[in-house]
């Protein structure tokens, strides 16, 4: 027998009370946790993943030579979204004992020199699929940030960041058009999350040119998209929901009873009760490995994505409780998941946590959050 729906309406207030009254609370002790994690590994350049291209003896270096700015946090892309951590908190909690420290870690790398060569790097021959599309889709994020900081310093590593912006827009806006199909899987290839990154990035910085090629994309990837296989998922080391990426990317281009529509052909299993056993929260079955650590990972981006989509859906939608539910039990399983012991999760875990607590991907924050939270005004 189904709920009839002025039921749901009814109960739908206190689903969500429940849902903020359980949700771990962010603040600025929060907040030093996770600068703490970012501060540890923009400067620790070792152990280290290159994923380089060799034209010649002279790019066999270490990675400080090579990408002098983001040359931490084992990778380049975790470089990329730890500076971005340090900016987003250093932004929201300007007077915190950590934001000072982030600030200094933020200009010692941000230079106009490093980034000159970065971009270099980047613009070399055999380059072209460097860090696409998720690096490059974290960097134009942390242009977001910077440009939307109304602080000196920020401005002024803006200004340095202009080349590398310049040369990875070059880079995407030569490559999308090109690509056939979207890339599904549950890492780093995956299209819809970089998407949605570039989307808010586009809208923000006011390049409509870009936002249009990236709506248009996404609608010829996944306009007709039906019956997700949401039982298929997880793979053994998605840290990306292939499904709810997509509905994120989507909740993003189509108007709210468009995507409402478009949600009910593509996720046909979202029940329309309370239920929370829907979607089971991921456990990594190993966190100090890289790869299973991933699963840590998906619970955060599920969280964020599950909020994302419930933001574009009317107020009455019958599927509100029970996408509450299972944003709220991916949010406190991936937050407690975060505890540094391994490096292998540590280095990035916490980009992913912020980006969920700090709602960065929202237009507007869910009411009953901490009382000094900004509005990022990032999405249509």
């Amino acid at each position: 027998m189904k709920t009839p729906v002025w039921v749901l309406l009814v109960l739908l207030p206190s689903i969500a009370t429940v849902a903020e009254n359980t949700s771990p609370k962010f603040d600025v002790a929060e907040a030093e946790r996770f600068a703490g994690l970012a501060l540890a590994c923009v400067a620790k350049e070792y152990p280290n993943k290159i994923a380089h291209v060799l034209n010649s003896d002279a790019d066999v270096a270490p990675p400080h030579k090579l990408t002098p700015a983001f040359y931490g946090c084992y990778d380049w892309h975790s470089s990329v979204h730890g500076h971005w951590l340090l900016a987003r908190l250093a932004r929201k909690f300007p007077e915190a004992g950590f934001a000072k420290p982030a600030r200094e870690a933020l200009r010692k790398n941000l230079t106009a020199e490093n980034l000159k060569k970065e971009a270099a790097y980047l613009r070399e021959k055999g380059r072209a699929n460097f860090e696409r599309p998720y690096g490059l889709a974290w960097l134009l994020q942390l242009m977001a940030e910077l440009r939307e900081w109304d602080d000196p310093a920020a401005k002024e590593m803006l200004a340095h960041l202009r080349p590398l912006e310049d040369a990875a827009l070059e880079r995407l806006t030569t490559w999308l058009p090109k690509l056939s199909h979207p890339v599904r899987v549950g890492e780093h290839a995956q299209t819809a999350f970089a998407l949605g990154l570039m989307l808010d990035y586009a809208r923000s910085s006011g390049n409509e040119s870009f936002a249009k090629l990236l709506t248009e994309r996404a609608r010829k990837f996944y306009l007709a998209d039906k019956n997700c296989p949401m039982a298929y998922e997880p793979s053994g080391e998605d840290f990306l929901s292939p499904c709810l990426a997509e509905a994120d990317a989507m909740r993003r281009v189509l108007a709210p009873p468009e995507f409402s529509s478009w949600l009910k052909d593509f996720i046909p299993q979202i029940p329309a009760t309370a239920k929370g056993d829907w979607l089971p929260v991921a456990v990594s079955p190993d966190p100090s490995d890289p790869k299973l650590a991933h699963l840590d990972g998906l619970n955060l981006s599920r969280a964020w994505m599950l909020e994302g989509i419930i933001s574009a859906l009317p107020a009455d939608d019958a599927r509100r409780p029970a996408l509450i539910r299972a944003a709220e039990a991916h949010r406190r399983a991936g937050l407690a998941a975060i505890t540094g012991t391994h490096y292998e999760g540590g280095h990035w875990l916490g980009s992913f946590a912020v980006y969920l607590v700090s709602e960065r991907g929202l237009r507007k924050p869910r009411p009953g959050r901490e009382a000094n939270r900004e509005a990022p005004v990032i999405s249509n």
